[in-house]
């Protein structure tokens, strides 16, 4: 046998009824601050970015379908012409190989330098602000002084490279002359100005891992390199993935030091260094074709897409995520 508690009802309150809250003007102008504020606080850059940024890519992908007069600041639609006349150009097929030629010869390279210089640098070694601001000081110089340095040392004739090289009874090597190691000047140079940049990125990248990670591996027996391989990469992901399409959007987008590596600036006699950019640069200015200019750099522009797109692919792939076996 049960017995159930019935809960006595509750007692009427008396009193007038409460009466509704009031929100004042200003309490409305602080909720509104609050919401709105950090938007018009990040707007300054999407304004700036719609005018100088946007609108130029929306009007250059508008010229690209049409045969621009510069003159009269107008043009006649024709379609795919512009982009099927610079698809049935050889110019476009050598400096297309130039380009990714000199892409791999820098890109490649390059990453793996800034790694390797980074991982020292992340050492408890002496003196190890200098270091970090010594690999940043080729960076901050100017890309025409660096141009201009480097093509004189890998003159043809009086090269200070060259120069080396008959010392130690080597010939000398045709810097100007033969595709392959015009490209690899050319890559010395990018190599030279950027690999201290992404070095400090990748610096900044494996301070934030936790030290208790390598504190742990240390007392399991791992050394230098299996702490590096199985800690310090998988950590690295993100970064890894920002740094490699960066680095395939400049080097796909080449131009001061092609430009520069000899005092005509087209690409050499042969077109041996002659890249997308600069092929773009002859027939916008030296040809004053604004409209095939256009579509050249709307075909860039997706060839930096697509291979950008391949490379976070298989960047995923490569680089584990953290903890993850």
């Amino acid at each position: 046998m049960t017995a159930t508690a019935t809960r006595p009802p509750a007692a009427p309150t008396s009193g007038p009824p409460r009466q509704p809250r009031v929100i004042s003007f200003s309490q409305r102008l602080s909720r509104w601050d609050l919401k709105v504020s950090p938007y018009l606080y990040i707007s300054p850059f999407f304004i700036m970015f719609a005018i100088v940024g946007l609108f130029p890519i929306a009007f250059t992908a508008v010229i690209s379908f049409m045969d621009w007069d510069l003159v009269r600041n107008s043009g006649e639609f024709i379609g795919f012409d512009q982009y099927a006349w610079i698809l049935g150009q050889p110019q476009f097929w050598t400096a297309l190989r130039n380009t990714f030629s000199i892409f791999l010869l820098s890109s490649v390279p390059q990453l793996i330098a800034a790694l390797f210089i980074a991982a020292m640098l992340d050492r408890n070694i002496r003196a190890k602000t200098f270091w970090r601001m010594g690999v940043l000081v080729p960076f901050v110089m100017a890309p025409v002084a660096v141009a201009l340095i480097f093509s004189n040392m890998f003159g043809d004739n009086h090269g200070l490279v060259n120069n080396v090289l008959a010392d130690i009874g080597i010939s000398p090597i045709p810097w100007h002359k033969d595709p392959f190691w015009s490209h690899v000047a050319i890559a010395t140079m990018v190599n030279f100005r950027w690999t201290g940049y992404n070095t400090l990125i990748l610096l900044a990248a494996m301070q934030a891992i936790p030290r208790d990670y390598y504190e742990a591996a240390k007392v399991d027996g791992a050394g230098a390199f299996r702490q590096f391989w199985s800690i310090t990469l998988p950590s690295l992901k993100p970064t890894l993935i920002f740094v490699i399409i960066t680095s395939t959007i400049g080097g796909l987008q080449i131009f001061d030091e092609p430009r520069m590596y000899d005092q005509f600036g087209r690409g050499g006699a042969a077109q041996q260094w002659l890249t997308i950019t600069l092929y773009l640069y002859d027939i916008g200015w030296g040809q004053w074709n604004f409209g095939r200019a256009a579509a050249l750099a709307w075909i860039l522009f997706l060839i930096i897409l697509i291979i950008g797109l391949i490379n976070l692919l298989v960047t995923r792939r490569l680089v584990r995520d953290e903890g993850r076996r």
